[in-house]
């Protein structure tokens, strides 16, 4: 008799980077009983080491999945990006080995914005320069060029789910807010969207970047563009490194074109080890500098840690897809007295025509069948009434269908 689900006992789990530990729990109260968990993230060969008995594994930023890595981890069926940013792991080298890669886009929200917030206000008040002052015992207390954040106009670059929260606490603090997205938004309160980049650049006494790394923003924040912001003006990047030349931003500041600035991200970020930060923006009294914390409070990791083991769990446990970045979304009910086959393969015609062949030539009922595609892939989720006790060779036919790229059972 073949078993035809894997036993949760069996599917190890690899958590690294000092994942919250409410990740490990959800897994354990889940039934997962092997679950390995590493304070950091581990070197190339130690993962592909790691990866050769790993079925599910939880990253942070700093650990790469590879396509070369990912070629060693023959058993992976999903991984968790216990963060937003999913650039460190090859979606579509992922996608191809018919792996969903899962992330958090909404729990480290609020805390992203509560910083730039803070920053802002910090900026306009001009504390940075006077901390590094009053530590060297000098005593200036003057008000000139600080001022309040009320009335001052916030230009936001990519009104997503941090962007819209940041417009919502700006205008509680009476500032006026003004937005643009490269896809027509809905504006929250009181928010005017603008026409381009250029007329928000041109209008905003602050602006704050939400974007993501994509070809398109990749240096989306040059010499030009920091030419069109108002003088005196501040810009806070606590999107990606990439977004913003900082050269020329260091420029701008030591010319006093902008008043000031508040990075949280670097084109080249310490790898860790006692790796060093190296930036041309250090030793400037009108700069705020953090080491990527934007989403580093204790709530948030929290947050992140329950989400993204949430749709894992989902995933392995039941076949959705839903909140999957490279994959075709599918959120399937939960189904009893049925067994359930996850068929994912290449998009081309005569799949699912064959894969009911599998299921008809030996007299099973479809009670149920979900299928999405995107351009590359196919996720085909069929439900055969009855709880199915052998395999019948039903794996053996299934992966033996030309365009398949991994076949699971559940239940």
């Amino acid at each position: 008799m073949t078993r035809l689900s894997v036993p949760k006992d069996r599917i190890h789990i690899l958590l690294t980077e000092n994942i919250h530990r409410r990740a490990a729990a959800a897994f354990a109260a889940a039934g997962y009983t092997s679950v390995q968990t590493l304070s950091t993230a581990p070197s190339a060969d130690e993962l592909r080491a790691l990866l050769a008995e790993t079925h599910i594994i939880g990253i942070r930023s700093q650990t790469k999945l590879t396509e070369e890595v990912l070629a060693c981890a023959p058993k992976l069926f999903c991984i968790g990006c216990f963060c937003i940013g999913t650039n460190q792991v090859n979606g579509d080298a992922a996608k191809r080995r018919g792996v969903p890669v899962f992330n958090a886009p909404y729990s480290n929200t609020r805390s992203v914005a509560e910083l730039v917030l803070g920053e802002i206000i910090m900026l306009f008040r001009r504390i940075p320069e006077k901390s590094v002052l009053a530590h060297a015992g000098a005593w200036r207390k003057t008000a000139t060029g600080a001022h309040e954040v009320r009335g001052r106009t916030l230009g936001i670059v990519g009104y997503g789910h941090i962007g819209s929260q940041l417009s919502i606490l700006a205008e509680a603090l009476g500032m006026r807010v003004r937005f643009y997205d490269i896809v027509d938004k809905l504006a929250l309160g009181n928010a005017e969207a603008c026409t381009s980049l250029d007329e928000l650049l041109e209008v905003a006494d602050a602006v704050s970047l939400h974007v993501p790394d994509t070809p398109d923003t990749r240096g989306m924040i040059g010499a030009g563009e920091i030419a069109r912001m108002r003088a005196g003006a501040i810009l806070i990047n606590a999107s990606r490194g990439s977004v913003v030349e900082v050269d020329a931003l260091a420029d701008a500041l030591r010319r006093g074109h902008l008043s000031g600035a508040a990075v949280d991200v670097f084109p080249k970020e310490p790898a860790g080890g006692g790796e060093r930060l190296d930036t041309p923006l250090q030793g400037l009294p009108n700069v705020i500098l953090t080491p990527h914390v934007g989403g580093s409070t204790e709530e948030a990791q929290a947050n992140i840690g329950s989400e993204v083991a949430e749709k894992l769990l989902k995933y392995s446990d039941n076949g959705s897809t839903l909140g999957a970045v490279n994959f075709a979304e599918v959120a399937l009910p939960v189904q009893r007295g049925v067994t359930r086959f996850l068929h994912i393969h290449r998009n081309v015609p005569g799949v699912l025509m064959k894969v009911n062949e599998v299921f008809s030539s030996r007299g099973l009922n479809i009670g149920a069948q979900f299928l999405r595609t995107d351009a590359d892939v196919g996720y085909m989720v069929s439900d055969i009434d009855g709880m199915l006790e052998e395999g019948h060779g039903i794996r053996r036919d299934l992966e033996a269908i030309e365009g398949t790229l991994r076949v699971r059972f559940l239940y």
